[in-house]
């Protein structure tokens, strides 16, 4: 008789579950991807009923369901950050307790109530986990390692803002920690927020501004923001920020320390934005690299895992790899609180039914490739219904056909297989364009994406060739590590180009689409093991060009969750300037399509993130 163990994330942002049946994950979906409200914090009643109908389950068949974090102990903080505000967060104290002691402080007895209003069974044992050690289970239990030093960083958890754990077999066991309101992570937010960013959105923003920058703040924030010890911790100088009041982020004492108040969103970036994000992830990179060098010292490992929403921060994770200091990194692809409900999960399953992925020497993640999936029969179904017209063929001749769209400049929606479970785009809801276009960026961003010009994309290159485009040394299936184009592919005298903002457009590469202004590049290696599909699609671009790399971006706007269903991915194709959506086997071309009209405008109804 099989185990079923389900986790479950909800109530702060990115809800989801996760669904493990005998320790091996059956199924995982952000409820995001079904509400299509981003980072959806709600209860994920549509993500569960995903999860159980992929197994062919009911909730009598579930052994234990997990939420990810202890609601009690996170109340004690809550209240404990509000006594220590003081009377500054009264508005916030106000605006929150209620809500706290009406239901928040037991979750699990919300849990419980929404369990039972699904009508999907009986409810079974619910538990709760803690914040940090689910990132720890969702960063170690998953990973091809029998043992590795693992490292979870986040904004904050119930206390935890940092922990340090030794994973061993079916162990894990705590360390050290930092706790709040001591946070790497809100840290990295308080920038996001100061530069017109928003929190728990925009930090991947921030991130892409920096290379455009000088890190000409860097000693002015270890001055005077954030002690960095020689053990690897650090504390926060808690009078430049504004946090634990409940409000915002920074206030009048960090716009002083700056010279100038917050930007206001959506406004002019500047150089000065660019120059302080390039100051806060210098400084988030030597911070990481502390505590991963304390982690080695403390466990011996040469082997480390990374979750935690500062895990996602894939320049670190670049330096991180290519400081020597481990053999191999793997890092959660859902490291963030999404993750914490495949955490949850494995802490129960792995106890059961031990690690059965480690037997064939991968990962427990399969490619990540774990929500939604349609057959071409419902896609047929769907294109029928609405009238849209389609061509179907056969494997071959669709990777062939989509290939050589790609190499006459074609911009591609890709919707193939399972939907991806984490923030990233793998290959299965994907926009895809050809990286040596030196058009390609500026047409993605401003008529795909409709997103800010200065954000860079992401390659997709066929495992085997990496290293014939960029200077990594381990392979980055998720698309978590940065790293440089090589040498052999940079344009000539590319060394002396300028890097600021005014420079966007300059070719620096072979592939300029997806070569940042730093020559850098946020690689996803794609192997038959993690995405057949979208390998066989690269090697027949690698036929007609001689190149085994794509552009891949998410299948969205702006704004918009990465597209579920097949509805949602003809929708985005027809607001957007694509030129083809391929559907499993059938190829869409704009040209073709009927007049797409909506009864509002889709602008209205998505919200800039």
């Amino acid at each position: 008789m099989s185990h079923y163990i389900l986790g479950l994330s909800a109530y702060y942002h990115d809800s989801a579950v996760a669904l493990l049946r005998d320790g091996v994950i059956v199924a995982a979906a952000q409820e995001e991807r079904f509400t299509r409200v981003r980072h959806d914090p709600s209860f994920p009643s549509q993500a569960l009923a995903y999860c159980l109908d992929e197994a062919g389950i009911s909730l009598n068949d579930i052994d234990s369901i997990v939420y990810y974090e202890d609601s009690e102990i996170k109340f004690s903080r809550v209240m404990s950050s509000f006594a220590e505000a003081g009377p500054a967060c009264l508005n916030a104290f106000t605006r929150v307790f209620p809500q706290w002691l009406d239901w928040k402080r037991n979750a699990l007895a919300e849990v419980k109530r929404e369990l039972a209003a699904l009508g999907r069974g009986a409810v079974p044992e619910v538990r709760s986990s803690e914040h940090h050690r689910s990132h720890a289970a969702s960063a170690f239990f998953p990973s091809p390692y029998q043992s590795a030093a693992v490292l979870c960083i986040d904004g904050v958890g119930e206390w935890h803002t940092t922990s340090l754990w030794h994973g061993k077999g079916e162990q894990l066991e705590f360390l050290n920690s930092i706790s709040y309101p001591h946070s790497l992570g809100l840290l990295y937010s308080a920038f996001t927020y100061y530069c017109g960013f928003k929190v728990d959105s925009g930090e991947y923003k921030l991130m892409g501004l920096a290379p455009y920058g000088r890190p000409l703040y860097a000693d002015l924030i270890r001055k005077e923001l954030i002690d960095i010890r020689p053990d690897g911790s650090f504390a926060l100088n808690l009078r430049y920020f504004e946090f634990m009041k409940g409000e915002r982020m920074v206030g009048p004492a960090f716009e002083k320390l700056f010279g100038a108040p917050a930007r206001k969103p959506e406004s002019q970036l500047t150089q000065r934005d660019c120059d302080l994000a390039a100051s806060v992830q210098q400084v988030t990179e030597e911070v990481v690299l502390g505590l991963a060098r304390t982690a080695l010292k403390q466990t011996g490992e040469k082997c480390l895992c990374l979750a935690g929403g500062v895990a996602l921060n894939c320049v670190a994770n670049g330096v991180l790899s290519r400081s020597g200091e481990f053999e191999s990194i793997w890092i959660q692809p859902a490291a963030g609180d999404a993750g914490g409900a495949l955490g949850a999960a494995l802490e129960v399953a792995v106890a059961q039914s031990g690690r059965p992925h480690l037997a064939a020497g991968t990962d427990a993640m399969r490619g990540s490739l774990l929500g939604p999936g349609f057959q071409d029969s419902e896609i047929a179904s769907f294109l029928d219904r609405k009238g849209y017209p389609a061509k179907r063929f056969d494997s071959a001749a669709l990777y062939d056909q989509v290939a050589r769209e790609l190499a006459n400049g074609a911009v591609v929606g890709w919707f193939q297989g399972r939907m991806e479970f984490g923030p990233r785009a793998l290959g299965a809801r994907s926009i895809i364009g050809d990286p040596r276009d030196p058009e390609m960026q500026r047409k993605m961003n401003l008529k795909i994406k409709f997103r800010e010009s200065f954000r860079p994309f992401a390659p997709a290159v066929l495992a085997e060739d990496v290293t014939q485009y960029f200077d990594i040394d381990q392979q980055s299936p998720y698309m978590l590590i940065v790293a440089p184009v090589t040498e052999s592919i940079r344009a000539k005298g590319s060394e002396n180009l300028p890097s600021a903002l005014n420079s966007l457009s300059t070719v620096r590469s072979q592939l300029p689409a997806i070569t940042h202004v730093d020559f850098s590049a946020r690689i996803q290696t794609v192997s038959d093991e993690s995405n057949q599909p979208f390998a066989a699609l690269l090697r027949s671009f690698k036929q007609h060009t001689g190149c085994s790399v794509l552009v891949n971006t998410s299948f969205n706007v702006r704004g918009e969750p990465i597209v579920c269903t097949p509805e949602e991915a003809y929708a985005c194709f027809m607001r957007t300037e694509m030129d083809l959506l391929v559907m499993g086997s059938f190829i869409l071309r704009r040209a073709d399509q009927p007049e797409f009209r909506e009864q509002t405008d889709w602008r209205l109804a998505i919200p800039l993130d």
